[in-house]
């Protein structure tokens, strides 16, 4: 048997909220080189989409940190404001002590700061449309959604070296 560690080979997270502000969701998945599957999801009561979204792509990035990935790697999301924030806003943020362009606050600063120290070297984002036929993104979709209706779905973590143990539902990250 092969002992080398399996690698994370393919990722998706995105978000939902019932109502915005209103009671919401996040969901993860991650697919290994041996064909495992890890899943992960939560909830918030009082919450918007784009909180959903920053704290999905949060939970996934920590959730790397501790896995072995495939160099070629790339995180798929529906979310544009996750993207732009990423790659365009943020440096101009932190320069203008997270202000916008307008000088306005910054939404979501928090998360923005704990996404800004959980990168990862060399692991971008990839746009995907969502609700376009996308598995990954329509299943982290599915998770979100069920979470924000104070749903428990089950969520896939068995089935591979890679996958390790079934997760329940987590909490969003501290």
């Amino acid at each position: 048997m092969d002992d080398r560690p399996v690698r994370v080979v393919a990722a998706a997270c995105d978000g939902a909220c019932s109502g915005n502000p209103g009671p919401g969701g996040w969901g993860v998945l991650m697919r290994f080189e041996d064909g495992g599957l890890r899943e992960l999801g939560g909830a918030e009561p009082a919450t918007t989409n784009n909180r959903m979204e920053l704290t999905a792509a949060l939970a996934l990035l920590e959730a790397l940190r501790e896995l072995p990935r495939h160099p070629e790697l790339t995180i798929r999301t529906d979310s544009r404001y996750l993207i732009d924030g990423l790659q365009k806003w943020m440096a101009g943020w932190k320069r203008k002590g997270w202000r916008t362009a307008s000088g306005g606050a910054v939404l979501n600063r928090d998360l923005w700061e704990r996404l800004d120290r959980a990168r990862l070297p060399g692991l971008s984002f990839l746009h995907v449309r969502g609700h376009s036929g996308d598995p990954d993104n329509d299943r982290c979709d599915a998770i979100a959604v069920a979470f924000s209706r104070g749903q428990r779905p089950v969520l896939a973590g068995a089935g591979g070296r890679g996958a390790g143990k079934t997760k329940e539902a987590l909490a969003p990250p501290a």
